[in-house]
């Protein structure tokens, strides 16, 4: 699946306000769509980065063999969802902010992950 037709699967879920890929690397998007006056996807994109990183310096200092699949962020009336892209795809991730009212969770982490498996750039 390309960028583009990723980015429109996300935007489908029910409850979506914007969502981009983004290169870990560099904190600036591949691609965006949504978003607007309330949320800048660009700012958005480079702020997740810092978060997915620093989770990447933390679970390094604690030792741990690990990787992140995904990150959530609640807050009062959105859903924030960073979804690391399998590693053949480089170092990128799917951010999906969501309207906590209009939204279900569950259902949003399930599409996110098959889309971010589906992705190929």
């Amino acid at each position: 699946m390309q960028i583009e037709t990723a980015l429109k699967e996300a935007m489908a879920v029910e409850g979506a306000i914007g969502v981009a890929v983004v290169d870990t690397e560099s904190g600036m998007s591949l691609g965006a769509l949504g978003g607007g006056r309330d949320l800048d996807l660009e700012v958005a994109a480079a702020g997740n980065t810092e978060v997915v990183r620093a989770k990447g310096r933390t679970l390094k200092a604690l030792g741990m063999d690990d990787s992140i699949e995904d990150i959530l962020i609640t807050l009062g009336e959105q859903y924030h969802l960073i979804r690391l892209l399998p590693a053949k795809s480089g170092a990128l991730f799917i951010y999906l902010a969501l309207d906590r009212a209009r939204s279900n969770l569950a259902l949003a982490r399930h599409s996110l992950k098959r889309i971010a498996n589906s992705l190929e750039v």
